[in-house]
C-alpha cells in the first residue's frame, strides 16, 4: 500500500515560511467567504428556471441566458470547493468511507457534464437512468471500461477528494478532446486504476511536469491551445498524492493524451 505523500525538504521549507502561511490562510478564508454569495447567486438562478408558474414564463433568449449563467456559476463554485479540497489535503484533513468507485466516477462525469457549454450538457440532465446516460454518452464519442474486478468492489477513501480528482480529469479531457473520451477503470494488487484518455492536440513530452504545476498553461506545445488557470490538474495531482496515490500522463503532440490515476483501495494511517 503506498503511503500518502511526504512533503520533500523544499516543500516544508516553503510550508514553514510565515508569511507563505499567511498568504494562505488569507487566501482560504477568501474561498471560504466567497462559497454563500455563490449559493445564492446558484439559488436565484435555480429558482428562475425551475418554478415558472410562480414567476412567470420564459422567452428563450432568456432561459438560454440563465443557464449559460448558471454553469458558470457552478464552474465558479466548483473552482472554490477544489482550492479548498486541497487546502484540507495539504493540512492532513480527511474523511474516508467505504464507497463504489465506479458509482463516484459516473456521478462526476454527469456533474462535469452539467456545468458544460453545448447540447449534451443540456441532455444529460435529463436521464434518471444511469443505462440511458450511459447509452447517450457512447452515442457521443464518451466510452466507460470497467473491468469486472471493480465493477462492484468498494475502496476506503475520501471521496469527496476523489471526485474532484476525477472531475478535474474528466474536464481536462472533455475540454480538449475532439471526438472521443474514454474512461478505463481496473483494480488490481489493492490498486485502483483510473485512466482518462482524449483524441485531442496531446502534449509535448517536455511539458509533462509543466502542467502538473499550480497556475502553469501549456501553450505553443499544444494544436490547440490549453486554456485554463492551471489549478484543475496541478490539484488534482496534490489530492491523488495526498491520498496515497499519483498520476502519471502519456501523451504526444498531435496524438491525444491519456492521465492515468493509481490509488490505493485503502488510505494508509499516518
Amino acid at each position: 500500500m503506498t503511503p500518502p505523500h511526504q512533503p520533500n525538504q523544499e516543500e516544508q521549507e516553503t510550508a514553514e515560511s510565515p508569511d507563505q502561511f499567511f498568504r494562505d490562510i488569507e487566501i482560504q478564508f477568501l474561498i471560504h467567504e466567497l462559497k454563500d454569495p455563490i449559493a445564492i447567486v446558484e439559488t436565484g438562478l435555480r429558482t428562475l428556471l425551475e418554478k415558472k408558474e410562480k414567476f412567470g414564463p420564459l422567452a428563450p433568449k432568456q432561459e438560454n441566458t440563465l443557464k449559460r449563467t448558471l454553469r458558470n456559476t457552478q464552474k465558479a463554485r466548483e473552482m472554490l470547493n477544489n482550492l479548498l479540497e486541497i487546502g484540507r489535503s495539504e493540512s492532513g484533513c480527511f474523511i474516508c468511507s467505504h464507497f463504489q468507485p465506479v458509482k463516484s466516477v459516473y456521478q462526476a462525469m454527469k456533474d462535469s457534464l452539467e456545468i458544460m457549454t453545448g447540447p449534451l450538457s443540456d441532455e444529460i440532465g435529463k436521464y434518471q437512468s444511469e443505462k440511458d446516460a450511459l447509452e447517450l454518452l457512447t452515442r457521443n464519442g464518451i466510452h466507460l471500461d470497467v473491468s469486472p474486478g471493480i465493477s462492484d468492489a468498494e475502496i476506503f477513501q475520501d471521496e469527496i477528494k476523489f471526485r474532484q480528482i476525477v472531475g478535474n480529469l474528466l474536464k481536462n479531457a472533455l475540454h480538449h478532446r475532439r471526438e472521443k473520451l474514454k474512461i478505463i477503470m481496473d483494480l488490481e494488487n489493492d490498486v485502483v486504476s483510473l485512466t482518462v484518455s482524449d483524441d485531442g492536440p496531446g502534449v509535448e513530452p517536455d511539458q509533462h511536469e509543466m502542467i502538473f504545476k499550480r497556475y502553469a498553461q501549456v501553450k505553443e506545445c499544444s494544436i490547440v491551445p490549453r486554456k485554463g488557470h492551471g489549478l484543475g490538474l496541478a490539484g488534482a495531482l496534490i489530492l491523488a498524492r495526498c491520498l496515497g496515490g499519483d498520476i502519471k500522463i502519456v501523451s504526444e503532440k498531435g496524438q491525444g493524451a491519456a492521465f492515468c490515476l493509481t490509488l490505493p483501495v485503502s488510505m494508509a494511517a499516518e
